[in-house]
């Protein structure tokens, strides 16, 4: 099949090599323009350019895909479908229009749930326990098209959001390829989505990182696990920002009756191992980052700043 490719993280570049390995004629490569990034702030290519540069495919980099000579770029590639794997651009009807077969996308969940830019990162912020990737026939709407096919996992308890994206990825590669196929011959039959299910997984921002300790201890820990690697599960430590890198849901014995009796959030109810309470239960930490420090263990930390029982995470200094 004759192929335009549309993607720009990661997460996309599994899905390029696998339609190039099962010998799809990927005709052109679009991807976002080269943005600053680093300390330096210099140009830098997205994992998408850097893997089709590698493959020896044509990159074409629009500012705004919905332009006139974009869109003229796209009509005169005279492609059989578009793949797209987060691009980041909305794509506009009339670049929908261009190709016989649609254009043809990985979202990394299960559909209608969790439409939107951070479909992996919400699943596990609200406690799923599965997941999957689906593939769709994209329309003007928001993650809004009709279904292709969907693959199913388990997100494990301790899995964060790194971890999953990257065995999505895989699994949307995959999937990816199967539809294809199932629409060259026929075997596909698109499914309309119920809207009535729907929810929703916003673009990421930093205010969601901050932690509210007196949420359960499992929820604290899903918003650690799921906001890897941005924004990052953030806390405040005698007014200095302290970002959770790792955790799990504590389990004090004898200790627990301590939680519920102080029934401060926030506060250390352990030093060794350093466990905070919560709004329900209590939270081992694991990894943290103080501003301007390296990543560090619990303990290391608890060492070099002399923590005190009554310390509180999350209140200034006063």
């Amino acid at each position: 099949m004759r192929l335009i490719f549309l993607g720009t993280p990661a997460f996309a570049v599994p899905t390029l090599h696998a339609i190039v390995k099962a010998g799809h004629e990927v005709v052109a490569v679009l991807t976002q323009p080269d943005r600053p990034r680093g300390r330096g702030q210099n140009a830098a290519a997205s994992p998408v350019k850097q893997a089709a540069l590698a493959l020896g495919l044509k990159v074409y980099q629009p500012e705004r895909v919905r332009r006139p000579e974009a869109v003229e770029y796209l009509r005169g590639m005279a492609s059989d479908a578009m793949v797209v794997v987060g691009y980041g651009q909305i794509i506009p009807q009339v670049v929908i229009d261009l190709v016989p077969l649609g254009i043809i996308n990985v979202h990394a969940s299960l559909l209608p749930k969790y439409r939107g830019a951070g479909p992996v990162q919400w699943a596990i912020v609200r406690g799923e326990t599965r997941t999957g990737v689906t593939t769709m026939r994209i329309n003007a709407g928001l993650d809004t098209g009709d279904m292709l096919l969907k693959a199913e996992t388990e997100i494990g308890p301790e899995e964060n959001a790194v971890e999953l994206g990257a065995r999505l990825a895989a699994m949307g590669a995959d999937l990816l390829v199967e539809t294809l196929e199932g629409l060259l011959d026929g075997r596909i039959v698109p499914q309309k989505q119920d809207d009535s299910q729907a929810t929703l997984a916003p673009l990421l921002k930093k205010e969601d990182g901050a932690i509210d300790w007196t949420a359960t201890a499992q929820a604290v820990h899903n918003r650690v696990r799921g906001l890897q690697p941005w924004p990052g599960a953030q806390t405040s430590f005698r007014g200095a920002p302290l970002h959770l890198w790792k955790s799990r849901v504590g389990s004090l014995g004898g200790a627990d009756a301590l939680v519920r009796a102080l029934r401060v959030p926030g506060q250390f109810v352990s030093l060794k191992p350093l466990v905070v309470a919560c709004g329900d239960g209590s939270l081992e930490l694991l990894e943290v980052q103080l501003e301007g420090r390296k990543r560090i263990s619990a303990a290391d930390f608890a060492n070099g700043q002399r923590l005190k029982d009554n310390d509180v995470l999350g209140e200034p200094r006063t």
